[in-house]
């Protein structure tokens, strides 16, 4: 994703974003999500452009920062309605989207490389909201070596420490 590509996706989100802007499921996270995911794919070789996508919608479509059961679903439909103009996948990329937004809270643990790359991406910043990421509740190999988790859980802390400062 180009930085053009990435402003212009920003701006479409935010005006419709209902949540503050730097909380814990606001823009930080999802950088931190992008970061972790791009690095994931280095040794899962999942798709780069998917992950971008993946990182700065999944949240997107939340009501509040509690349970939200539904927000995967509504971030996997916003994404269809940007589709033509905002996220230039194929139709393979586009459907892999889908399932990482549409199933990213659910909990699974199979799937294609490059969902669950984008679930490890999300789940490896769980330090925000004051959680260490189990090994266990991750999909890959990469994403459950305990350097990666440590990498993960100590920036996702930095998440923390800005908004307390607020």
């Amino acid at each position: 994703m180009s930085a053009n590509n990435l402003a212009e996706l920003i701006e479409v989100i935010r005006p419709q974003f209902e949540l503050d802007w730097r909380g814990i499921h606001g823009a930080p996270h999802w950088a931190r999500v992008r970061i972790n995911g791009r690095r994931l794919a280095r040794e899962t070789g999942a798709n780069p452009r998917v992950i971008d996508y993946f990182a700065f919608l999944h949240d997107s479509r939340r009501l509040h920062d509690g349970f939200d059961s539904e927000h995967g679903q509504r971030a996997a439909r916003f994404a269809q309605e940007l589709r033509d103009r905002h996220l230039p996948l194929d139709d393979d990329e586009f459907r892999l989207l889908e399932i990482a937004c549409r199933e990213h809270s659910h909990g699974t643990l199979n799937g294609d490389i490059t969902v669950m790359t984008c679930w490890d991406a999300d789940r490896l910043d769980l330090g925000r909201v004051g959680i260490r990421p189990d090994p266990e509740r991750l999909c890959t190999a990469a994403a459950r070596k305990p350097t990666t988790i440590e990498w993960a859980y100590k920036r996702s802390l930095q998440g923390i420490m800005l908004r307390e400062r607020r």
